[in-house]
C-alpha cells in the first residue's frame, strides 16, 4: 500500500457481491484494523476460525497470514475498513501489537461507546476525502478511537490466565518496550522470563509466527521509522539511540527491512504528509 492512512465503509451490498467470490489466506504490508457496527466476519487467523458477530473489532498485522470473509446477518452489514502503514502510527503501533496479539477479534458492547467509534470513522472519512486531507487530523482521530477500543476491552481472566503462553509473550512485550533501545542480547529477555532462548523464540513462534530477533528488530525500526519522521536527529544519531554503533550497518538493516534506506524513506513520508 503506498498511502500512508485508508478507510472505506463495507455494505451489505458488498458482502453479497462477495459471496461468489474466492478468497485465499493471505498477508497485507499493512495494518488493518475493522470496526463492525452491523453483520458479521468468517475470520481465519493464528490457526483458528472463527465466526464474528457485530459489534466488535478486529485487527490484522501486517505480515500475519490470514483469510477474512464480511457476510450479512439478518440481512445488514456493515463495517468500516481501516488501512495504514505502520509508520503511521509508529509511536503507539507496538501497544496496538500487544493489546490484540492473543486475539484477532474482539466483541464489543452496543452502547454510546461503540456508537462514538463510528462516529470517530466517519469524520476520518470526512477528513480523507477533503480536497487536501490533514493527516494530523486524522491520526488524532485514530489515536481517540484506538484508546477507546483499549478502555472497553472485556475482561475474561479465565481465559487468561490458561494461555500461558499469550501471558509470557506478553510479558515478553512489556521487557521489550523497556529494553529495545539498549543494545542486548536475545539471552537478556529470556533471562528475563525465567526460560531459554528457545523456548522463547517458540512462543513467538506460536503467537507471532517471528522468531524473537525479528520483533526486537521490528521494535527497533518501528521506533527509527518514528524518529525519523518526527525529529530532526541525524541518521547516525538514530541508529546510535536504537542500538546500533555503526551507522552503515543500522542503514544496511533498515533497508534490508523495509526496502529503503533511511534517507529515501524520510524523503518519501515528508512527501506523502505534505
Amino acid at each position: 500500500m503506498q498511502e500512508l492512512f485508508k478507510i472505506f465503509r463495507f455494505t451489505a451490498k458488498d458482502a453479497k457481491a462477495l459471496e461468489s467470490e474466492s478468497i485465499e489466506p493471505h498477508v497485507h504490508d499493512f495494518e488493518e484494523l475493522i470496526i463492525g457496527a452491523e453483520g458479521k466476519i468468517s475470520h481465519f487467523i493464528d490457526f483458528d476460525d472463527e465466526i464474528v458477530y457485530a459489534p466488535f473489532v478486529s485487527f490484522v498485522t501486517q505480515g500475519k497470514p490470514h483469510l477474512l470473509r464480511p457476510q450479512t446477518h439478518e440481512g445488514k452489514c456493515d463495517l468500516w475498513v481501516i488501512r495504514f502503514r505502520s509508520e503511521f502510527m509508529s509511536e503507539t503501533i507496538f501497544k496496538l501489537y500487544g493489546y490484540f496479539h492473543n486475539r484477532a477479534n474482539i466483541t464489543l458492547p452496543t452502547n454510546r461507546c461503540f456508537n462514538r467509534l463510528t462516529s470517530l470513522c466517519e469524520m476520518m472519512l470526512d477528513e480523507v476525502e477533503r480536497p487536501n486531507p490533514n493527516l494530523s487530523i486524522i491520526k488524532q482521530l485514530l489515536t481517540s478511537l484506538l484508546t477507546m477500543v483499549y478502555n472497553e476491552k472485556p475482561e475474561n481472566p479465565d481465559q487468561e490466565s490458561s494461555n500461558a503462553h499469550s501471558q509470557t509473550y506478553a510479558n515478553f512485550l512489556r521487557i521489550l518496550e523497556e529494553n529495545f533501545r539498549r543494545p542486548v542480547k536475545i539471552s537478556f529477555y529470556a533471562e528475563k522470563l525465567f526460560m531459554s532462548k528457545r523456548n522463547l523464540n517458540l512462543i513467538c513462534q506460536e503467537v507471532m509466527q517471528q522468531s524473537v530477533g525479528e520483533i526486537i528488530e521490528t521494535r527497533k525500526l518501528t521506533e527509527a521509522k518514528n524518529l525519523l519522521i518526527n525529529t530532526n536527529k541525524t541518521i547516525a544519531e538514530i541508529g546510535f539511540e536504537l542500538g546500533y554503533n555503526e551507522k552503515a550497518y543500522f542503514s544496511k538493516v533498515f533497508k534490508r527491512k523495509t526496502g529503503q534506506t533511511p534517507s529515501a524513506f524520510k524523503k518519501e513520508m515528508k512527501q506523502l504528509i505534505s
